[in-house]
């Protein structure tokens, strides 16, 4: 297997160290930028795609009302997923481009991780509703919400806009509706994972592959990448729909969730804990980060050092994650699961493997199972070499199912390096100890 960055194709106006510049800036203001067209366009709420030689689709029906699944699907399930791939959202040679989805779920058919080959095992959540603007405003400014709407005729006319100083984000004429429908299949999930509990101590876990991601975007607009925080909307939608106060967010995106981390900082019921890389965009995420007033002390940032890998990984869950988890006791379990991490993603430099991801969801599902009766959700966010995407989120569906891991029919150990294990234990040590753990 050979290391290839040129999966994602990037083009000489989008190269790497373009992406890093502009991932610097911050700031956020909406800006048109009419040098770019539309990469193709799609009918309202349907996308579809086909790459090497395999179709995948996304219908969405709004005018029907979803049918809920039977409870002994529900509870029969060992994972339940949806897909919205947001095609109608995309930019010609940008890294979160509409290859991303489309790419996972062929891996998942061809490696016979889906109902046709699972039966009752696995459940693929279709029909599910846009979420609703209130569920956005749950977390976001509505002044950010409608203003993105109202965006949407500029993109269809000029195709394309940069949303400038975001790092860098775009939207075209269906960016509004593909992010409604991303938020809502994930709050779809959080209903049927939460039902499913209420009549089995093992309840499926949920997996929303979707796009554009979320955990970046902050509260008065869209970052690098994101658009609406997926996982915040959930959480809210989890206390106030079902009444599960305490929600634990897990985020093991290579970058910092800012966005999650902003909008939770004072809230005590809401646990933000993250591993990303030191010193990687935004720059946020520092360990002195803990929260203020009554939130103090519910967020744990642990930035580990570039070439951490899967022994950093694992060290970091059971000396950090599992016992704030016992210590916090939640009801329901979130998870940003970005794949950016992976030794073959070209956005940054850690070297979790394959395995790394296998091995997180095992513990994270058997962390849920422990502490909160199973309810776990988890949220795509980034991984941007196709490849390495598509194995490891099929790695983590065996996790979540109990099959053995296959990573070693993808992984190589070649591209690997000795971690620095000092400076991730110092890392760990410092997080405990401002955590009392």
């Amino acid at each position: 297997m050979k290391r290839e960055h040129s999966l994602l194709q990037f083009s000489s106006s989008f190269g790497l160290e373009a992406i890093e510049a502009l991932m610097e800036v911050q700031a956020l203001r909406l800006s048109s930028f009419s040098g770019l067209k539309c990469f193709r366009k799609y009918s309202r709420w349907r996308g579809s795609t086909t790459r090497a030689g395999v179709c995948v689709s996304c219908s969405i029906d709004l005018e029907k009302q979803p049918e809920p699944i039977p409870i002994q699907n529900l509870t029969d399930a060992r994972v339940i997923y949806s897909v919205a791939p947001a095609m109608g959202h995309n930019q010609e040679a940008h890294p979160e481009s509409h290859f991303r989805v489309p790419a996972i779920v062929t891996a998942l058919e061809k490696m016979e991780l889906t109902p046709k080959f699972r039966g009752s095992e696995i459940i693929e959540l279709t029909n599910f509703k846009p979420a609703s603007v209130d569920d956005i405003a749950n977390v976001h400014s509505k002044a950010y919400v409608t203003g993105l709407e109202k965006a949407m005729d500029e993109a269809s006319q000029q195709g394309i806009i940069l949303i400038e100083n975001t790092g860098p984000t775009y939207a075209t004429q269906m960016t509004f509706q593909d992010s409604l429908l991303a938020a809502g299949s994930g709050l779809a999930l959080v209903d049927s994972v939460v039902e499913a509990s209420k009549h089995s101590q093992n309840p499926p876990t949920g997996f929303a592959l979707i796009r554009p991601p979320g955990h970046h975007a902050v509260q008065k607009g869209p970052m690098g990448f994101c658009v609406f925080g997926n996982v915040a909307i959930a959480a809210r939608h989890a206390q106030r729909q079902h009444g599960l106060k305490r929600v634990f967010i897990i985020d093991f995106d290579v970058h910092h969730g800012n966005g999650t981390h902003d909008m939770f900082y004072d809230d005590p019921d809401v646990f933000f804990l993250s591993t990303h890389q030191n010193g990687s965009y935004p720059g946020t995420g520092k360990f002195e980060e803990v929260g203020v007033g009554a939130g103090e002390g519910a967020t744990l940032n642990l930035p580990l050092p570039g070439g951490s890998g899967d022994i950093a990984m694992r060290a970091a869950f059971d000396e950090v994650i599992v016992p704030c988890a016992q210590r916090f006791k939640p009801d329901i379990i979130l998870v940003s699961a970005g794949y950016d991490g992976h030794v073959l993603d070209p956005l940054a430099s850690l070297q979790y493997t394959t395995a790394t991801y296998y091995s997180l969801a095992a513990n994270i599902k058997q962390l849920a199972k422990d502490l909160c009766g199973g309810r776990c959700v988890f949220f795509l966010e980034g991984g941007y070499n196709l490849e390495s995407l598509s194995h490891s989120v099929a790695d983590t569906f065996r996790a979540l199912l109990g099959d053995k891991s296959k990573a070693s029919e993808f992984d190589n150990p070649a591209f690997l390096y000795e971690e620095p294990s000092t400076r991730v234990q110092q890392a760990i040590q410092r997080a405990k100890h401002l955590h009392s753990l």
